[in-house]
C-alpha cells in the first residue's frame, strides 16, 4: 500500500503520540521526521540497553548536537527513560522528544508527569475518510475497519482476525495485565456486544462468570491499551433527567467486527448499524484530535430513553448528530433530534443516513454518511461544504 498522508499535524514542543499498533505511529515518524535519532525501543537489544542504563539516552544526545528531534518508538517499555528525558529537556530548550505507544498503562504507572507538562499527548487514530479519499469505500471501512496495518495488508480479513485475536491478548500477557486469560477471552467477546450502547458494567459481569470489579479493571486494561473509550452524557443546562452511564466504542469498525460473535439470531442489519456509528464516532474523535477544535465529544439521553448518538460541544462547536444505517429518512428518525434542538436551539441538528440526497428536514439537515465522511477536515468546522 502507497504510503498516505496523514491529517495529524504534530505540535512545534515534545509530545506523547500515543495509539493502538499498527495505526501508523512509526510510518508517520519516519515518513515526517526522517532526519530525527530514532531509538526503537521494541528491538531486543536496544530494549535491553536502555533498560540497563537510561543514563545512555543522555550520552547518545551529546553525541549528536546538530540533531533537534528525538524519537523513543514505544516508549512504554522503558518508562525508567522518562525522568532523562525530562532532565535533557529542562538543559536543552531546542530539544524536541517525540515519545509514541501503544499502550498508556506503565506510562501512568511510572509518572509521565515527571516531563512537568512540556510534553503534550496526542493520539494517532485509524484513518480518516479523507486521508483515504477516493481509496475510501463506505461497506469496506464497516467490515474491515480503517486500521492502517489491516488495510495495507495483501490479505485485509485474515490480518484483521489476527489482529483482533493475537494482538490485545499478547498486550495483556506482555504486560501481566491479568492472570485468567481464559476470563479475560470471554470478556473480549462479551464486551463487543455493548459497542456502541450504554455500558452496563453488571450485565457484563454476569455474563462472563466473574466479579463486577474484574469486568471494570478489564474495561480499564482496554482503555489503557487504546483499542476502547467511554463516552459521557451531556448534561450542561439540562431541563430532563438524563441518564448517567456511558457508551462504550471499540476504537475501530473492523476490530467491532472481529470481536463481535454472529449466530442465526442476529441481525446483520443490527451489527451493521452499531459498525456505523463507531465508525462515526471514530472519526469523530480524530477530527478533535487532529483538529484541537476545543470540543468535546458526549452522547444525550433522557431516562424515558431519547437519545442523541453524539453531541460535540466546546469552543465555538455545538452539534447534535443522529446516525441511521438506513436508505431512507423517517419521521420517527428525527423525533430525538428535535427534542434536543428544542431544549438547545443554539446546536446545529444532523442526522446522517445511508442515503444519497442531502435533505433539510425542520431543523434538521439530512445527510449521506459517505459523504460526510469523506468531507470531514480536522481545523474546518464539521458543516464545512455542507451548509
Amino acid at each position: 500500500m502507497k504510503t498516505i498522508s496523514r491529517f495529524f499535524r504534530p505540535p512545534s514542543q515534545s509530545f506523547f503520540l500515543l495509539g493502538p499498533r499498527g495505526t501508523g505511529k512509526s510510518t508517520w515518524v519516519r515518513q515526517t521526521l526522517p532526519s530525527a535519532l530514532l531509538i526503537d525501543l521494541l528491538d531486543p537489544e536496544t530494549f535491553r540497553l536502555y533498560s540497563a542504563a537510561p543514563e545512555r539516552l543522555r550520552a547518545l544526545v551529546t553525541a549528536n548536537p546538530a540533531i533537534t528531534d528525538i524519537v523513543l518508538d514505544e516508549i512504554q517499555r522503558v518508562p525508567q527513560l522518562l525522568p532523562m528525558v525530562h532532565l535533557l529537556s529542562e538543559s536543552d530548550k531546542g530539544l524536541r522528544f517525540i515519545l509514541t505507544g501503544s499502550s498508556s498503562r506503565k506510562l501512568k504507572n511510572t509518572g509521565a508527569d515527571l516531563l512537568g507538562g512540556r510534553a503534550l499527548l496526542k493520539i494517532m487514530h485509524p484513518f480518516m475518510a479523507g486521508e483515504l479519499n477516493d481509496a475510501f469505500s463506505l461497506s469496506e471501512a464497516l467490515s474491515l475497519g480503517l486500521i492502517p496495518v489491516v488495510r495495507g495488508a495483501n490479505s485485509p480479513a485474515p490480518t484483521l482476525q489476527s489482529y483482533a485475536a493475537l494482538y490485545i491478548n499478547e498486550e495483556v500477557r506482555t504486560e501481566g495485565l491479568v492472570r485468567a486469560t481464559g476470563n479475560f477471552s470471554r470478556f473480549l467477546e462479551t464486551i463487543a456486544f455493548s459497542h456502541a450502547a450504554v455500558l452496563n458494567v453488571a450485565n457484563i459481569a454476569r455474563e462472563c462468570g466473574v466479579e463486577r470489579k474484574v469486568v471494570e479493571s478489564y474495561i480499564g486494561i482496554l482503555e489503557d491499551l487504546l483499542v476502547a473509550w467511554r463516552l459521557p452524557v451531556f448534561t450542561k443546562r439540562a431541563r430532563r433527567a438524563a441518564v448517567t452511564h456511558p457508551k462504550f466504542y471499540l476504537f475501530d469498525a473492523g476490530l467491532f467486527r472481529a470481536l463481535r460473535s454472529t449466530g442465526p439470531m442476529d441481525s446483520p442489519h443490527e451489527i451493521e448499524g452499531a459498525a456505523l456509528e463507531g465508525l462515526v464516532a471514530g472519526h469523530l474523535r480524530a477530527w478533535i484530535d487532529y483538529g484541537n477544535s476545543g470540543a468535546r465529544l458526549y452522547y444525550w439521553r433522557t431516562i424515558g430513553g431519547t437519545e442523541v448518538d453524539f453531541v460535540l460541544y466546546g469552543g465555538d462547536t455545538f452539534y447534535a448528530i443522529e446516525v441511521k444505517n438506513s436508505s431512507k429518512v423517517r419521521p420517527e428518525d428525527l423525533r430525538a433530534l428535535k427534542t434536543f434542538g428544542g431544549d438547545y436551539p443554539e446546536c446545529i441538528c444532523l442526522l446522517l443516513y445511508r442515503g444519497k440526497e442531502r435533505l433539510k428536514m425542520g431543523n434538521v439537515l439530512c445527510i449521506p454518511c459517505e459523504e460526510f465522511l469523506r468531507g470531514l477536515r480536522p481545523g474546518d468546522k464539521i458543516t464545512t461544504g455542507i451548509i
